[in-house]
């Protein structure tokens, strides 16, 4: 074994099986999936710890828990279209591929789009659409989505890309208010509503632009 496969398998059996990620189907995404082509290669090393990793410009590469349960929670189908608002380098993006019909990998840095591309190729996974544009818009060209996967943390949903999500949908995020901890949280779109539950804590990283607005003080 190579020592990224090494370190892939002490990512399944110390973070994410005993963290609740039992679904098969997300276990073999993360063991399929070599996270370290997700990541700049200086980060090659500690690709697989259990920490959000920097990759530039305030961007983080969520920890792998955390992705794992959200994509567990997400209860993904085969037949299943899902967008990734924020796909940053691709790892959710490819992560997702594995499990659903196709994915819309939203970015709006075109260097981390780009390196989504490349990192897709290396793993010769087609299913994937890579778009460049504004992340709080989502992309509604291909809407509606059967899934919608933040990937990072946001004070709260914007209502374009909730009113994205198809009937019966489940949108993941991990929802940070201001001065509150961060909760991944599951909504699910039940008769034209969004019922949300909070799955757990999770200190993850804000996407830019999507941290809470300061609040106005007085002289």
């Amino acid at each position: 074994m190579t020592v990224f496969e090494v370190a892939r398998s002490h990512m399944l059996e110390s973070q994410l099986r005993p963290n609740k990620v039992t679904d098969d189907r997300v276990l073999n995404a993360f063991a399929t999936i070599r996270r370290e082509l997700f990541v700049p290669e200086h980060l090659h090393p500690v690709a697989y710890i259990d920490e959000d990793l920097p990759l530039g410009g305030g961007r983080y590469l969520m920890e792998p828990m955390v992705a794992a349960r959200l994509l567990h929670a997400a209860a993904i189908a085969r037949t299943d279209a899902a967008l990734i608002v924020g796909a940053g380098t691709g790892y959710e993006a490819a992560l997702t591929a594995m499990l659903a019909r196709n994915v819309l990998a939203l970015e709006e840095d075109p260097e981390l789009a780009r390196h989504t591309r490349t990192a897709l190729v290396e793993h010769a996974i087609a299913s994937v659409s890579v778009v460049e544009g504004p992340l709080r818009e989502g992309y509604r060209p291909r809407a509606p989505y059967d899934v919608i996967l933040f990937g990072g943390a946001v004070a709260e949903t914007p209502q374009d890309i909730n009113t994205q999500l198809a009937e019966g949908g489940r949108l993941l995020a991990v929802v940070r208010p201001v001065n509150a901890v961060g909760r991944a949280t599951l909504a699910t779109r039940t008769g034209g509503m969004l019922a949300r539950r909070v799955i757990f804590d999770a200190a993850t990283p804000f996407l830019p632009g999507f941290a809470p607005k300061p609040a106005f003080e007085f002289c």
